[in-house]
C-alpha cells in the first residue's frame, strides 16, 4: 500500500472515531443534522455522522444556581439586599437549545428580575415573617415563565434579607417595648387574678367568723414558729367575746 493511501486510511479512521460519542446517565445529546434538528439521542454510546449532524450534550442534572443580591424596595418603602438559591433541571433538551442561546445565562437573569418585582409588591413584615409562601410565589412564576425553555424550576429559596443599620436599630427598639408591653400585660393580669382569689377568700371568711378566727390563731401560729422573738398581737374582741359567752353559760 502506497504512502497516500496510508494517509487516507488514517484520516478515514480519524473520521469515524470522532463520530462515536459516549453519553453519561444524567446527559443527553441534541443532534443538528445540516442545521436542522433531528433528535436526542442517549445515554450510552452513540455515533454522529462526521460532517453531516452535530451534537450539543445537555445536562439532565439538577442545577443549583446563586442568585446575586437584588436592590429591592418593599412596597411600604423599605430598601433592602435580598438574595435566593434557585434550583431547576432541563426536561427537554431540544427546547433548551433550540428556545433561547445559553440557558443558564437566562434563567439567572429572569430570577434576579423576578426577584426584584415580586418582592418589591409586599411589605417589609411580610417579607420576615412569610418567607415560604414568597419562596412558592416565586417557585411558581420562573417554572411558568421557563416552560416554554423546556426548564422545571422546582424549588426557590429566599436565603437572606440585609436591611439598613438604622432599620435594625428600629426593629431592635420595637421588639424591646413589645416584650415590655407583654411582661406588663402578664404583670397585670396576675395581680388582677391575686385579688379576685383574695376577694373570694374575704367573701367566704366574712360569712363565717368561726373560720376567720381559726385563720387569725393559724397565722399566730405560723409566726410563732418562724420567728423566736417575742411577738405582741392585738386580740380580736369576736374573739373575747367568744370565751365570755362560754363562761356565762354555766352561771346561767
Amino acid at each position: 500500500m502506497s504512502m497516500f493511501g496510508i494517509i487516507v486510511l488514517v484520516v478515514v479512521l480519524l473520521i469515524v472515531i470522532s463520530g462515536l460519542k459516549i453519553l453519561y446517565e444524567y446527559e443527553r445529546g441534541v443532534i443538528f443534522r445540516l442545521g436542522r434538528i433531528s433528535g436526542v439521542r442517549g445515554p450510552g454510546f452513540i455515533i454522529v455522522i462526521p460532517f453531516l449532524e452535530k451534537m450539543v450534550r445537555v445536562s439532565l442534572r439538577l442545577v443549583t444556581m446563586d442568585v446575586p443580591p437584588q436592590d429591592v424596595i418593599t412596597k411600604d418603602n423599605v430598601s433592602v439586599k435580598v438574595n435566593a438559591v434557585l434550583y431547576f433541571r432541563v426536561v427537554e433538551p431540544s427546547r433548551a437549545i433550540v428556545q433561547v442561546e445559553n440557558y443558564l445565562y437566562a434563567t439567572s437573569q429572569l430570577a434576579q428580575t423576578t426577584l426584584r418585582s415580586t418582592l418589591g409588591q409586599v411589605e417589609l413584615d411580610e417579607l420576615l415573617s412569610e418567607r415560604e409562601k414568597l419562596n412558592i410565589t416565586l417557585q411558581e412564576i420562573l417554572d411558568k415563565q421557563t416552560d416554554t425553555w423546556g426548564i422545571k424550576v422546582t424549588m426557590v429559596e429566599v436565603k437572606y434579607v440585609d436591611l439598613p443599620q438604622e432599620m435594625q436599630r428600629a426593629m431592635a427598639k420595637q421588639a424591646e417595648a413589645e416584650r415590655e408591653r407583654r411582661a406588663k400585660v402578664i404583670s397585670a393580669e396576675g395581680e388582677f387574678q391575686a385579688a379576685t382569689k383574695i376577694a373570694e377568700a374575704s367573701d367566704i371568711l366574712a360569712a363565717n367568723p368561726v373560720s376567720l378566727q381559726l385563720r387569725f390563731l393559724q397565722t399566730i401560729n405560723d409566726i410563732s414558729s418562724e420567728k423566736a422573738s417575742t411577738i405582741i398581737l392585738p386580740l380580736p374582741l369576736d374573739v373575747i367575746s367568744a370565751f365570755t359567752k362560754k363562761a356565762e353559760k354555766p352561771n346561767s
